[in-house]
């Protein structure tokens, strides 16, 4: 009897990454990491087979660790998924609005969260992820702490809802790309294609755009193009970039050697099919 297959996630039971690894899948066990660097770690060492990134959210913007830690992991994104959020603020039993003083979750959920923290007077309380926090109140028993986590980290940790769905817009989305050390590129010619890579350009005068009128020129719709400075130097940038299509197409294939001649370097990160999410958003 073969073992069963696992999926890394950064977090608790009950995290939002936990979620997202259920839904896609169901099959797999499961694997909560105190840190990102585990997760990673993990897939690299051969541990898990699959790891499951919030890379993204429509609200609060990127989660910055990872474009640091994905360009030298090895690893190879080899899908994505968008899971929309809905976040509730938890506390133990016989607390209520009335009690409650401070909110804990992670960063990003904070931040998804702002108008009600605000409107409450609660003091925000950055924790490790969504989940931990759930269980550190449950821990606590003190009705003036309070987490905002998902219903299930809820359920798991024994938790009252006190205020149902309070993230700050509807849409309020996370992307997450999956992960796996010895990951393959989508086929060609074989539906919406998402192609993800880093580049760092030339010190030449009008590097960047140069690098990017392949694009244009070729048709290619570019998602993302984000920048970010490496080992803390001010004039040492790589770019994090999304496009549509693969490196098959005559056209990106074209644009990928335009960029290669104005950069010092280009990776590709994962060839990869297009989420539903994605493309229902365009039609």
């Amino acid at each position: 009897m073969t073992s069963r297959r696992t999926i890394v996630f950064q977090g608790e039971p009950g995290a939002n990454s936990h979620i997202a690894c259920r839904e896609v899948y169901p099959d797999h066990e499961a694997v909560p990491c105190a840190t990102f660097e585990d997760a990673f770690a993990a897939l690299q060492n051969g541990e898990a087979d699959l790891g499951m990134i919030p890379i993204e959210n429509s609200v609060a913007g990127r989660v910055a660790d990872i474009h640091h830690l994905m360009p030298t992991s090895g690893l190879t994104i080899i899908g994505e998924f968008f899971l929309p959020l809905s976040h509730q603020l938890m506390a133990i039993r016989g607390a209520s609005l009335a009690t409650v003083k401070s909110a804990e979750s992670h960063v990003m959920a904070l931040g998804q969260c702002r108008n009600i923290i605000r409107k409450l007077g609660l003091k925000a309380i950055v924790g490790a992820d969504t989940a931990g926090s759930a269980r550190l109140v449950a821990e606590a028993q003190d009705e003036t702490r309070a987490a905002i986590a998902s219903r299930l980290a809820a359920e798991i940790y024994g938790l009252d809802i006190i205020a149902e769905n309070i993230e700050d817009e509807a849409h309020n989305t996370t992307r997450f790309v999956i992960l796996a050390k010895d990951g393959e590129w989508a086929a060609a010619n074989n539906g919406p294609t998402v192609t993800t890579f880093v580049f760092r350009v030339r010190n030449v005068p009008a590097a960047l755009y140069k690098a990017m009128g392949g694009f244009a020129t070729n048709g290619v719709n570019m998602t993302k193009l984000e920048s970010y400075q490496l080992d803390g130097e001010f004039f040492a940038t790589q770019f994090y970039a999304d496009v549509d299509g693969h490196p098959d197409d005559p056209g990106l294939k074209l644009a990928l050697e335009e960029l290669s001649f104005f950069s010092k370097e280009v990776r590709i990160l994962g060839v990869y099919p297009a989420h539903a999410y994605r493309i229902a958003l365009r039609a």
